[in-house]
Parts: C-alpha cells; sequence; structure tokens
C-alpha cells in the first residue's frame, strides 16, 4: 500500500498505532470539541483515490489536451510572453543551493544566494535607470499596486492617476488595495491607443500622490514618458512607471525620463510562460524613496579581512519591527525566478539582450506592415515595441478559433476588458519566423 499510494503512505497500521498514541479510538474523536452543527455531515464529494500509475496517466491525459507553445506558434502576449531562455538558466536554477534556498537572513551561509540577488538588483537597476531595486516582487501587477501604496505613504497624499493603457489586471489589484489603504483611484482615458495627456493635465491636482503609465503600453506603444513627468512635477507627483524589462534594451530608461519608482515583471527575461506564472515582479526607486521599498534589499560591503561578502540591508520594515508603519505587506518574494532572470540577463550580456529587443522591434513591425499591406487596419499611432493591435473583420474569438486548427495561438481579445469588439492584441517576439509570420496573415486573410 505505501508503493501504490506514495503520496498517503500511512497504512490501517499506521493508523491505528497513531490512534493508541493519542489513546482514542478513532479519528473522529480528534474533533469532539467542535459542534456537530458545524461539522460536515457526510463523505466529501471527491473521487476515491486511484493507484498511482493510473493517477499519473490520468493527468499526463488531461495535460495533452492543452495547447503550448511547443506545438503551436505562439503571438499571445498581454503579458505572458515566449521568449529564448538559455539552457544555462535551468541547470543554474536547478541546483540544490539555489532551488531549496530560503530568505538569507544568515549572511555567513548564504553568500552564493545574496550574491545572486546583488547581480539581479545591479542589472535592474542599470536597464531602468535607478539607484535603488529590491530582490524582487511577486509580479509585475501586484509591483504597481506595492508601488501606488508606496507613493501614498509618501506624499500624504489621497489620489492615484492610472492610464488605461495600463495592463487590465494592474488596475484590477490597483483598486482592489485601493479601497483597503483607503485611497481613490482615477482612470485616464485613451486617445486612440495612447494616454490621453490632455485629461491627464486636467484631471491632476494637489492631492494626487502620482501618476502610473505603462512603458511600453498595454497596446505595445510607447508612452511620452517626458511630458507624463512635466505633468506629474507641475503638482509635485510621483511618476510610476510600469516598464517591460527587455524593452529597456533599447528605450531610453524611464529613470532618465524622470520616473521616481519604476516596476515591472522580469517574464521576458528567463522566466517560462508557464500557463501564467509563476512570474518575478522588479521594484526600483530613486535614493529618496530608498527606505521605504518594500520587500528585501541585498547590500555589498568589506569583512574583516577586506573581502567582498554581502549581507541582506535596511531591514527596518515590513515584518521585522515597524509594522504599524509599512506601506507593504510582501513577506517573501521570487528569488527563484529573480536568479533565473539574472543568469538569463548574464549569458545574454549587454549586447545579446539589446540585440534580442531589436528582434522583437523588427519582426513586430514587419509583420504590421504585411498586415497593412493585406488591408488590415493597424490601430497603433505611436512606435511600438513587440505587440500592436489590428481590426478584425470577424470576431477576435473566430478568428483564433481558425488560428488553432492552423497551428497558431492567436492574439488577445481586446474585447474582454476594453469597448474594442473585434480588436485583436498581437503579440510578436524573436522566436517567430518570417515564415510563421506570414502564413499567420494567410489564415487571417481567408478569414
Amino acid at each position: 500500500m505505501g508503493s501504490t499510494f506514495r503520496y498517503l503512505p500511512d497504512t490501517a497500521q499506521d493508523q491505528q498505532a497513531m490512534l493508541d498514541a493519542l489513546n482514542i479510538d478513532s479519528i473522529a474523536d480528534l474533533f469532539d470539541d467542535l459542534p456537530t452543527s458545524i461539522r460536515l455531515d457526510g463523505e466529501l464529494p471527491i473521487e476515491k483515490a486511484i493507484p498511482e500509475p493510473l493517477l499519473m496517466k490520468k493527468m499526463q491525459q488531461l495535460a495533452s489536451k492543452n495547447t503550448n507553445a511547443n506545438q503551436h506558434s505562439y503571438f499571445l502576449g498581454a503579458g505572458t510572453y515566449d521568449h529564448f531562455i538559455p539552457s544555462v538558466v535551468n541547470h543554474v536554477i536547478s541546483r540544490s543551493e539555489f532551488y531549496t534556498a530560503y530568505t538569507p537572513y544568515q549572511p555567513e551561509i548564504s553568500q552564493g544566494e545574496l550574491q545572486a540577488i546583488f547581480e539581479f538588483q545591479t542589472m535592474v537597476c542599470e536597464l531602468t535607470g535607478m539607484d535603488v531595486a529590491n530582490s524582487s516582487m511577486y509580479d509585475g501587477f501586484t509591483s504597481v499596486a506595492e508601488a501606488a501604496a508606496l507613493a501614498v505613504s509618501s506624499t500624504k497624499r489621497s489620489k492615484v492617476l492610472i492610464s488605461q493603457a495600463v495592463h487590465p489586471e494592474s488596475r484590477a489589484i490597483l483598486t482592489t488595495n485601493a479601497s483597503g489603504l483607503a485611497y481613490a483611484v482615477e482612470e485616464i482615458n485613451l486617445l486612440d491607443e495612447i494616454t490621453n495627456l490632455n485629461e491627464l493635465q486636467q484631471k491632476i491636482d494637489q492631492d494626487t500622490a502620482a501618476i502610473i503609465a505603462q512603458y511600453p503600453n498595454f497596446f505595445g506603444s510607447v508612452e511620452d514618458l517626458a511630458q507624463i513627468k512635466q505633468i506629474a512635477e507641475s503638482h509635485g507627483a510621483l511618476l510610476i512607471v510600469s516598464a517591460n524589462p527587455l524593452a529597456l534594451a533599447l528605450l531610453q530608461s524611464p529613470g532618465h525620463l524622470g520616473a521616481d519608482i519604476v516596476v515591472g515583471d522580469m517574464q521576458p527575461l528567463g522566466i517560462p510562460m508557464s500557463f501564467g506564472g509563476p512570474h518575478c515582479g522588479y521594484f526600483a526607486v530613486n535614493k529618496k524613496l530608498m527606505r521605504k521599498i518594500p520587500g528585501r534589499i541585498v547590500g555589498e560591503a568589506l569583512d574583516a579581512n577586506g573581502k567582498r561578502g554581502f549581507t541582506l540591508a535596511l531591514q527596518a520594515r515590513e515584518q521585522h519591527i515597524r509594522r504599524e508603519k509599512a506601506s507593504s505587506n510582501i513577506c517573501s518574494n521570487q528569488a527563484l525566478n529573480a536568479l533565473a532572470s539574472a543568469v538569463c540577463m548574464s549569458a545574454l550580456g549587454k549586447q545579446g539582450i539589446r540585440k534580442m529587443a531589436q528582434l522583437n522591434v523588427e519582426k513586430a513591425d514587419y509583420m504590421a506592415k504585411q498586415l497593412s499591406k493585406k488591408g488590415f487596419n493597424v490601430i497603433n499611432r505611436a512606435p511600438f515595441f513587440n505587440e500592436f493591435v489590428i481590426k478584425l473583420p470577424v470576431s477576435t474569438n473566430t478568428a483564433n478559433r481558425k488560428l488553432i486548427e492552423a497551428g497558431f495561438v492567436g492574439g488577445f481579445d481586446l474585447s474582454m476588458d476594453y469597448d474594442m469588439a473585434d480588436h485583436m492584441l498581437i503579440a510578436v517576439t524573436e522566436q517567430r519566423t518570417k515564415a510563421e509570420i506570414d502564413q499567420f496573415i494567410t489564415v487571417l486573410e481567408a478569414l
């Protein structure tokens, strides 16, 4: 029985031995103190246990129904992307000293993990143009809400403005968090596919803690951060930018354009799609906000012998000793995925990341131009990175059904989050070939 049910290895004899040790007659005796009115009457409505070999076969059959990027050409993005991951990434993060590591509170036995986190922080700062980065957040979406909480706490103001061109999931999480922290969230409408800066200018006031923009935005277009910064600065508000780290290899960094807080998701750099998660958020700030940054920071120092070493720094916040003053409730992070991103960035190198980003721009541009030639309306008016929007002659759902039959995972249906019926958000990464792009367009033409 132990080998058949490896996940529940206790036999009837094992159970009886435990009951005897507790001096009770049955498992039900453990619940004597609970009123019968709140106990479950009868069996749970779940299937009976089956032997492990049959369970594995059943799970494999269910898994085979999934569509994945190994079998289909992938043109879906909207926050999770099919990017190249160097094979060395999985080899490093699978090492037991990293794979099983917990928070490195004891630096004397955690130098490897601490150095890996330190390198991650350093590379995030280089990409974003910011002064300080933490050792990661849960994902890019929750990082936006964490940034808003920091801005409200720092400015002592009670309103945040966010563009509708920011990812819908980021906006949803922000709204949820704002209700608990009692600050208001106002959305700024779109002008075509970018933020309406005239409306932003009208809505900002002396009670605005921050403006939140995405770079590139949810539709792939590049926002004018310099202008948004001017609007924020005119009323003393902070500028929060949610940025794709891969795009920052080409675009001018948010830090150089005046951002106060830069957050985002490291998934494009070394983290597999995995049907939507887990991801790894990053969080970077300027020096003025360094002591308010959520999560953990690893610092570099010299030991008594002058040797380079690493340790957790600026820990006097959150769950340690200042919980009542905390602007965040993060208690853990995504250190293993942060390591994956750090290894990926190291393996690619500065030139490799730049080349990878350039391929995204060129391939997306090629596809958009080809679609335009075929009569499709490309919505984007601003320059875009690796995503753009097209208007279809049929619903996106209908188009995606035809595409999946032809071996393609189609784009994101924008009607789910915007008043944009029959509009598809298409992602084109460096993974896509010219043949795949041309065949995808052929399938759309047949509609």
